[in-house]
């Protein structure tokens, strides 16, 4: 009896010195976990989000996110313990348990299926110096099922759906760009909040981040129970996607560079008078001068000498225009001058090398061209102040921020010691592109609320998506490889949160495709124009659609004219685009108000489809359209390249094979196998053919037409014949409905080029398909804006050939059919 009652209190005082070890909080639990001699708090955001802090055991840290502006909060979590070695936190949704003598901490459904659980950690903190200071290398491991499909780290150019057995370093490049997030088909994510270069792993052993400096474990779970549910989890912390200008989903044609404004304004009278649709003309670099006036964002080169005029110009046309401006400035400029006072420059080695134009660049003339410190309010207010008053008052419409990485060559170690306002560049520097692009909206934003922003840059972080930012995937080589590795590059980019998307049509790099031509000129290489084709039929069914590129001229008329293959398939595909911008449009406002994305990855909306999950060649874009670009050269060899660093591809020739003229028939029809995902039928779009999911079919090709299937139960609006977004009214819109199941769209209006929606001026017209009643109900319009149609005429056809054509005045119509 006496030894039991002693083994009690043992007991009893064990228990109670364990629960000493972990308080409750206003927004979760703080606990120190003495075997491993370390702290963990645990903070919910929401019933389905919640963040995770380890530290050394009695180290303080306060650190504020660069990408989660949302706050903890409590979500009305219950508290237990368990074992006597467990605390135990359940949400509706969520069952969280952290092992006291572990530190574990797993992720449960609330039905108690594991979704995922940390590994007991060994080398959560390796000593680091850091400049001088003393820090960690920070790491922890997942236990992930092998069965289950892991996606996401932004935009990588390995060519995998799936990002699974691999290792990588995640640092941010001129074709790469990193966010350390993955989501996975159980419907969870995990972001791992730091911004120093982190190593990613999956393998049999372990999933893991592990990141060269940190002061502590800081990670977000995040459960969606779907992929559109983990990213409406990342947009509660990260930030809410704004709406972008109608125009910028129409198409925009730039080329590195036109060389002056009567070359800028000359493209845009060009494609008026052959009547090719165009909404914005680019400007790329070099209108400030030479370099080293680099990124003056003034208009220094004399064949720039009347900007505003030229801006006028374009304006006239009913078009837009961008420009490029960088992240760096030349030493003759007065951003720099007033950047260098403050000491708000780095030293770090960057484009252009030289300041004497030319390739190689030639050291004995150093450009000394410097990167200003984004991670500074001050040099924020200095980068917009001279933006503005060189640029942004004198009508342009839109920003092409080049080189947000930024580049940064030859590194050195004194590079990554340098302070920043924010600490050493090592420990921010991934997050560099958040803290620019960044800088520039929110000026813009309290500028004017009259005309929306869009951002065109070439690198990405999480969080990025509230700054109307639309990344591009830098200077690709135009080869079929490189096209290929872009359908990956952007599903993965836009599984992180991010939806806007696109890259270069044709490949930055070019040059290859001109040395087996007398004129040197690839415009009549057959190769190159299959490859040109597919790639901007491919940026049809992007975000955005933007054909650019060096080596080569980009505009469509250097590619034939009307009736002719090539340049008829150019066209069309551009036709094709703005005959779907009602579809788009209202796409865009799913994507703002409901937390969608642009860019689909199979396994999204067929989750039941194991054979659906590792496609790397087809896409859904928006809720209907099953996209499945030619990626593979049918008429014409593929020229094989040389893989080149960023930087290399200036004239450069880094084709390995065929050094002959080649001959195609582009007047040919070819055919391709295309997965079509199983759980529902679908209509092929060309011929409104009927397929069952769940099987290959074979599907014929031409060059003017790639397979394109739309899922029963789609409603799609079809726009009118435009050469602009804005040319005409959206009175007489076709609604084409694609019988077999039920289905609805929201067809979606505002004032497409201010922040009024914000005020509620827009208008939701609602759509129903109910399949068994064969009957599309137009419900009852919601909301209202200045200048918004009273009335309108609605031709609906189904895909089967019913039609029939409707007045609609704002009241609940139903067409039955």
């Amino acid at each position: 009896m006496k030894k039991t009652l002693v083994f009690v209190a043992c007991c009893l005082c064990s228990a109670f010195v364990w629960a000493q070890d972990f308080q409750r909080t206003a927004t979760g639990i703080k606990a120190t976990v003495a075997d491993k001699k370390t702290d963990v708090e645990v903070q919910w955001y929401t019933p389905n989000s919640l963040r995770i802090l380890k530290t050394p055991q009695g180290k303080t840290v306060e650190k504020k996110s660069l990408s989660v502006i949302a706050l903890p909060k409590d979500p009305g979590i219950k508290v237990t313990t368990a074992d006597n070695e467990s605390v135990i936190m359940k949400s509706k949704n969520l069952t969280v348990t952290l092992n006291m003598r572990t530190g574990v901490v797993s992720y449960a459904k609330s039905d108690g299926s594991l979704l995922l659980k940390e590994q007991e950690n060994n080398k959560a903190f390796t000593p680091f110096d850091d400049a001088g200071r003393s820090t960690y290398t920070v790491y922890q491991g997942f236990t992930v099922s092998p069965e289950e499909g892991l996606y996401g780290l932004g935009q990588l150019q390995n060519g995998q759906m799936m990002q699974r057995n691999m290792s990588k370093v995640l640092v941010q490049g001129n074709v790469e760009d990193v966010s350390p997030i993955f989501q996975s088909t159980k419907g969870y994510g995990v972001f791992w909040d730091n911004y120093s270069a982190t190593t990613y792993t999956d393998n049999a052993q372990e999933t893991s981040f592990s990141s060269e400096v940190g002061e502590c474990i800081d990670y977000y779970f995040m459960y969606g129970g779907s992929a559109d549910g983990v990213i409406a989890e990342v947009r509660t912390l990260t930030g809410e996607v704004p709406m972008m200008p109608l125009w910028s989903y129409g198409f925009m044609q730039s080329k590195e560079r036109y060389k002056s404004q009567d070359e800028t304004v000359g493209v845009v009278k060009k494609y008026r008078e052959l009547g090719i649709p165009l909404d914005c003309i680019i400007q790329d670099w070099q209108y400030w001068g030479n370099n080293y006036l680099w990124n003056a964002m003034d208009f220094q080169n004399p064949a720039f000498s009347r900007p505003k005029e030229m801006i006028d110009e374009v304006h006239a046309m009913n078009a837009h225009m961008m420009i490029s401006i960088w992240s760096s400035f030349g030493p003759a400029t007065k951003p720099y001058r007033a950047l260098d006072k403050e000491g708000l420059l780095f030293n770090i080695e960057t484009w252009p090398q030289s300041g004497v134009e030319g390739w190689p660049p030639n050291m004995d003339y150093p450009s000394g061209v410097r990167v200003y410190d984004a991670y500074s309010s001050k040099a924020r207010d200095i980068y917009w102040n001279y933006l503005n008053k060189g640029i942004f008052q004198l009508g342009m419409d839109g920003w092409w921020m080049d080189s947000t990485e930024p580049d940064h060559f030859n590194h050195k170690k004194e590079d990554f010691d340098h302070q920043t306002a924010m600490g050493s560049f090592r420990s921010v520097r991934n997050a560099y592109p958040l803290m620019t692009v960044g800088g520039v909206y929110d000026h813009q934003r309290a500028e004017t609320g009259d005309k929306r922003a869009i951002i065109l840059t070439r690198s990405g972080f999480l969080g990025q998506q509230r700054y109307a930012s639309n990344v591009w995937s830098g200077d690709v080589q135009s080869s079929w490889d490189s096209f290929r590795k872009q359908v990956t590059a952007g599903l993965n980019y836009s599984l992180t949160g991010m939806p806007h998307w696109n890259s270069d049509l044709g490949g930055f790099f070019a040059g290859s495709y001109n040395t087996s031509w007398a004129d040197n000129s690839a415009v009549k290489n057959p190769m190159y124009q299959e490859l040109y084709v597919r790639w901007v039929q491919f940026g049809t069914f992007c975000p955005m659609m933007r054909s650019h590129g060096a080596d080569v001229p980009r505009e469509f008329y250097w590619y034939g004219k009307k009736g002719e293959p090539v340049y008829d398939a150019l066209v069309n595909a551009v036709k094709l685009r703005y005959a779907l911008l009602p579809y788009i449009y209202s796409t865009s406002w799913d994507v703002s108000h409901n937390r969608s994305t642009f860019m689909r990855a199979l396994f999204m909306d067929f989750l039941g489809d194991k054979k659906a999950w590792n496609v790397t060649d087809e896409y859904m874009f928006g809720k209907a359209f099953l996209v499945a670009p030619v990626v593979h050269a049918q008429y014409t060899p593929e020229l094989v390249q040389k893989d080149l660093k960023e930087n290399e591809g200036w004239g450069s020739d880094s084709k390995t094979e065929i050094d002959k003229v080649v001959a195609a028939d582009f007047a040919q029809a070819k055919s391709m196998d295309v997965y079509l995902p199983a759980g529902t039928r679908w209509f092929n779009y060309w011929t409104n053919e009927v397929q069952e999911g769940g099987k290959n079919v074979t599907v014929e090709t031409t060059l003017g037409r790639i397979p394109l299937f739309v899922r029963a139960g789609s409603v799609v609006p079809v726009g009118p014949d435009v050469q602009y977004s804005g040319e005409k009214a959206w009175d007489n819109l076709t609604v084409c409905v694609y019988p077999g199941a039920d289905g609805n769209f929201t067809l979606y209006e505002d004032e497409f080029d201010n922040y009024n929606y914000e005020k509620g001026a827009y208008t939701e017209i609602p759509m129903t398909w109910d399949d068994s009643k064969r009957t599309l109900t137009i419900g009852s319009r919601k909301g209202g804006y200045t200048g918004m149609l009273a009335k309108r005429q609605f031709v609906v056809k189904t895909a089967d050939g019913k039609e029939r054509t409707v007045t609609y005045a704002g009241k609940k119509v139903q067409v039955k059919l």
